[in-house]
């Protein structure tokens, strides 16, 4: 199993928003994510717009490329892209580059 951490930045004037969106996250992203391999996956959001995503996977590159295939995912990714900083042109979940880890307490 790989244990997977990212980071990203949400826009200061999107928070609320943000927030809002996932809180009531579509039925379909959920049945997708669970599907392709995401498990025990969690968003925590700092007051500043600091996204620490975790999530564990049998294999994060297949997890992201099952993802990919969905039609869900198309949609979710469009709609959540005005909600970052510094995405470059990038799809939110493109611009997911795990961190290493480099200490863990089992």
């Amino acid at each position: 199993m790989q244990r997977v951490c990212f980071l990203l930045k949400v826009r200061q004037d999107r928070l609320a928003e943000y927030r809002e969106r996932h809180a009531a996250v579509w039925p379909d992203m959920l049945d997708a994510l669970t599907a392709t391999g995401w498990r025990n996956y969690s968003l925590f959001l700092r007051d500043d717009g600091l996204l620490v995503g975790y999530l564990e996977t049998d294999d994060f590159q297949a997890a992201l490329d099952g993802m990919e295939a969905t039609e869900v995912n198309a949609r979710w990714q469009r709609e959540m892209a005005p909600f970052f900083e510094a995405l470059d042109g990038a799809r939110p979940d493109e611009a997911m580059k795990p961190l290493t880890e480099v200490f863990h307490l089992a």
